[in-house]
């Protein structure tokens, strides 16, 4: 970050350009792991409060405590304490809301990696962004959402902007999995369990027992809830089923091969 960054961009505005919202979201969640929680939302708070008086908005209490109360209340939807980009975008007025327009329409992960697996064909965790157009167009077809080319186009624009920032033409599926909401981006909760690729090439070793280079659905289970038990997280069987079937629809015709499930489970996805 080049030099002190204190007021966060943009709070003030009565209308925010999507890209202007990600620098506000980017801001807030420092450790991007999808939410605003703790310490980040109370500095949220306080310069949202700013921002607010600059404008002559006041709220009816005084107390700092009670305001952030009112205010959760109010906004966070799901009520875990947190708040996530869905719920942010209902506080910032975002333009058109266009990344709720996302996230509402995008059934699910399944239904995003499908899409992402018809355009990653080498299967290197990225997409050109040349191919950028053709996913989103696929996606809000998958989700019956009616679109016209000029907004498939401002669309594609903005998510440029918000996540090809070295400007290499390409984006990452891990970025690009924030599209979906918190719930269902399984991608996310894997971050905190990121494998290098030694010890991604020993596990996939140790469930491709017969070393076809393929697992199916069965292994798949079996190692994932080894990954769970082996980082102490907590496992829901709802949401074991659910991301199975996330990441069984990279695999072909039931079978999932190393290298779909390298860019799911690893740090960096394999060059």
């Amino acid at each position: 970050m080049a030099g002190p960054q204190q007021q966060p961009p943009y709070l003030h505005l009565a209308e925010l350009t999507a890209s202007q919202f990600l620098e506000i979201w980017k801001h807030f969640d420092a450790d991007g792991n999808g939410y605003i929680e703790g310490k980040e939302l109370e500095n949220f708070f306080q310069e949202l409060e700013k921002a607010r008086k600059g404008s002559g908005m006041v709220s009816k209490s005084d107390n700092f405590g009670e305001k952030m109360k009112e205010f959760m209340q109010k906004y966070d939807k799901n009520s875990d304490g947190k708040i996530e980009m869905a719920e942010l975008a209902q506080i910032l007025p975002t333009e058109e809301n266009f990344l709720l327009c996302f996230r509402q329409h995008v059934g699910s992960s399944a239904e995003f990696m499908e899409a992402w697996r018809k355009y990653d064909t080498d299967r290197s965790g990225y997409i050109e962004a040349n191919e950028l157009k053709g996913f989103l167009s696929d996606l809000l077809k998958k989700a019956n959402r009616p679109y016209d080319e000029p907004k498939l186009q401002e669309y594609t624009q903005t998510i440029l902007r918000m996540f090809d920032l070295n400007g290499d033409g390409k984006l990452g599926l891990s970025e690009m999995s924030r599209l979906l909401p918190v719930q269902e981006n399984f991608l996310l909760k894997f971050q905190g369990m990121k494998l290098t690729s030694e010890e991604f090439n020993a596990i996939f070793t140790f469930y491709d027992k017969d070393g076809s280079g393929y697992i199916d659905e069965n292994e798949l289970d079996a190692l994932l809830k080894d990954l769970y038990e082996k980082n102490k997280k907590e496992m829901n069987i709802q949401e074991l089923t659910n991301y199975k079937k996330s990441v069984m629809s990279l695999a072909e015709a039931g079978k999932l091969y190393r290298k779909d499930l390298e860019i799911v489970l690893c740090s960096e996805p394999p060059m």
